[in-house]
């Protein structure tokens, strides 16, 4: 029988074998060149990636650690009218795209959130921002998927089930959210 400690473990193993310091650093530089000229953060998933782009969203409008005047986190996730008035009028592939289109303006940044990187209205989404001088991150994982290519910094996470990938993600946002608010407030 699996045991906690079996479980931590896995996890020190999983987290020990990461090297994207110079992506979450990039992506940090990124959205700290856009919340200083006015810009946002625009951020999007599905399942367990859309919860997760609204808790880092809600880290930036509220606060992470530090207190501090709110900062431009928007999940896209969240407006149940816009998903479904898009989805049923546009298809769902076009859900994150169209608010993108509505809400995205160059210089902002772009955080897609995709355990695969094959979640098909990420990846078009992705294409939206290209198109619109949006600066797009990836947070993926199992090799990086569609998203990489059209990706600007692309984070790529552990190869695994979902949640190993999340997990990653997870404590990679919290660091990144960490990293921000210090480069946003020192002096």
């Amino acid at each position: 029988m699996k045991t906690v400690a079996d479980c931590l473990a896995q996890r020190r193993d999983l987290f020990s074998g990461l090297a994207c310091d110079r992506q979450v650093n990039e992506a940090v530089q990124a959205i700290v060149r856009s919340f200083k000229a006015g810009g946002r953060v625009l951020l999007f998933g599905n399942g367990g990636s859309a919860a997760q782009a609204q808790h880092f969203a809600a880290e930036f409008s509220g606060r992470f650690m530090l207190e501090r005047p709110a900062w431009a986190g928007l999940a896209l996730t969240t407006d149940t009218s816009a998903l479904t008035a898009i989805a049923n009028d546009y298809g769902y592939n076009e859900v994150f795209a169209r608010q993108l289109r509505a809400h995205g303006r160059p210089g902002d940044v772009a955080i897609g959130l995709t355990t695969t990187g094959e979640s098909a209205n990420v990846v078009h989404a992705f294409r939206v921002a290209r198109e619109s001088n949006i600066v797009t991150v990836a947070f993926s994982g199992n090799g990086g998927g569609r998203i990489v290519e059209l990706s600007d910094i692309a984070i790529v996470g552990p190869s695994g089930p979902s949640w190993m990938v999340q997990e990653v993600h997870l404590a990679l946002g919290h660091i990144m959210c960490e990293l921000v608010e210090l480069a946003m407030t020192s002096v």
